[in-house]
């Protein structure tokens, strides 16, 4: 599951001005597309999450209250409230809720550190919003919509490989 240095290596020379137009574009279609993602977090909608892909030089920190996504080079990463770390492919497929969180935290392929509450209230919140990242993707492709679904739904098959969430035993 982890990105090849030909795609991850880049990122070390790429603006994080650039990387983040990028990102929060998706983001915000991500949050329009699904407009109840941050309701249940309740109390927790002020804490800062902090995302970090193993794979990737880069981090992200999500704050649901504003709602604001930014990217940050790990070393000058932010404070946050909660943290989770594991490879991109991984993370974006909790996101999705195409696999099973507890299997792959007891896996130690993801690790949680911070406010394990906060944790929680998020991944239920992603839990119910049945997000697509191939089909939300293609929404913001105009006429290539069709294209760009196909390819990021085989991508996704590809790099999920065997652990997608029907494959994954069950840790208890």
């Amino acid at each position: 599951m982890t990105l090849p240095l030909a795609i991850t290596a880049p990122l070390n020379f790429i603006p994080i001005a650039a990387m983040e137009s990028v990102v929060r574009r998706v983001f915000a279609h991500v949050i329009e597309s699904h407009p109840g993602l941050f309701d249940r977090l309740a109390d927790h909608v002020d804490k800062r999450y902090a995302f970090l892909p193993r794979d990737l030089p880069i981090g992200f920190l999500v704050e649901p209250a504003i709602p604001r996504i930014s990217v940050h080079r790990k070393e000058h990463a932010p404070p946050s409230d909660a943290c989770m770390e594991g490879e991109l492919v991984l993370l974006l497929a909790l996101l999705e809720g195409r696999i099973d969180g507890d299997a792959v935290f007891f896996s130690r392929d993801l690790t949680v550190s911070g406010d394990m509450e906060a944790m929680l209230a998020l991944r239920n919140a992603l839990d119910d919003c049945e997000i697509d990242l191939p089909s939300d993707l293609a929404g913001m492709s105009g006429p290539f919509a069709p294209l760009v679904r196909r390819a990021g739904k085989q991508i996704r098959e590809r790099m999920l490989g065997g652990v997608l969430k029907e494959e994954v035993p069950q840790w208890n």
